[in-house]
């Protein structure tokens, strides 16, 4: 596999959507869209308000970018399984989110719908999507998933969404390495660049769970890519993790008692925030 280094050079994926150095991206966890066995029923007008207001407590609370996940659709679908009811609630939730702030959005479709996600992207205008399983395989909780780049890449160039940025996971959470344990993480951080991601995301074993500043270094040693955190994040990390990476993904620290399902807590936006605000000042 050839070296990062003697890859084209690609513009920064970060600065090329935020204004400012080691952006902050708010996490949206949706509840159950139609078609998930947990939906009950709820009216999709309060999925969609729920949505709205988690939306401008981080706007308001000073967030740089926001991404929409349909994070209560479990168990999640295989990629080939993600059906059009789950494409169109996400299409209509991310469309009244961008109405209602000014900040960039982006996409997760799980489990690792990529090109779902992208077509959603394309729909509502977003920025990038994440896609947790880019390049080699992986025993996920959903099974075993494949490489998700090179069908997405070639969707992408079709519904001519080349703006639209890949965010791709490295040595990824919720499952086994088995497969790749014979790999550095160094390694499959250039896999994914060669793969042609955008920006490389450094997370913890699951949701919620901590980065560690190891794992930002080993995924920054095999790549040119911006590095950017995707899991654990809290004020009391953000002065190490930081030094280290280009910016962060938060979700479940943000929310009412630290719980993923729970609205966005604006005190604790403005408590990470402030650490933040800290860090860039001395990076």
């Amino acid at each position: 596999m050839p070296n990062p280094k003697v890859l084209p050079a690609k513009p920064n994926a970060l600065d090329a959507i935020f204004s400012v150095r080691k952006p902050v991206i708010g996490v949206i966890h949706l509840r159950s869209l139609p078609g998930a066995p947990r939906y009950d029923r709820e009216a999709m007008t309060d999925v969609y308000a729920a949505a709205v207001r988690d939306a401008k407590t981080l706007a308001d609370g000073g967030i740089d970018g926001i991404i929409v996940e349909n994070a209560s659709d479990m168990p999640f679908s295989r990629p080939e399984h993600i059906g059009h009811e789950t494409v169109a609630a996400l299409t209509a939730a991310c469309m009244e989110v961008r109405g209602a702030v000014d900040v960039p959005i982006g996409i997760t479709c799980v489990a690792n719908g990529a090109i779902p996600a992208l077509a959603v992207a394309k729909a509502v205008g977003a920025k990038w999507v994440r896609v947790n399983q880019w390049a080699n395989a992986y025993v996920a909780n959903e099974g075993l998933l494949n490489a998700a780049a090179p069908e997405a890449m070639r969707y992408r160039a079709m519904i001519d969404a080349r703006d639209v940025a890949i965010f791709a996971d490295v040595h990824v959470k919720f499952g086994a390495h088995a497969i790749t344990a014979d790999r550095s993480i160094a390694e499959q951080a250039t896999d994914a660049e060669w793969f042609d991601a955008d920006v490389l995301i450094a997370t913890g074993a699951r949701t919620g769970s901590p980065t560690e500043r190891r794992e930002v270094d080993e995924v920054r040693g095999g790549t040119n890519l911006p590095v950017i955190v995707g899991s654990g994040l809290s004020p009391e990390q953000v002065p190490q993790l930081f030094a280290a990476a280009d910016g962060a993904i938060i979700g479940q620290w943000l929310k009412e008692d630290g719980l993923w399902w729970n609205p966005v807590d604006p005190r604790r936006v403005a408590a990470l925030l402030e650490a933040v605000a800290k860090a860039r000042g001395v990076a």
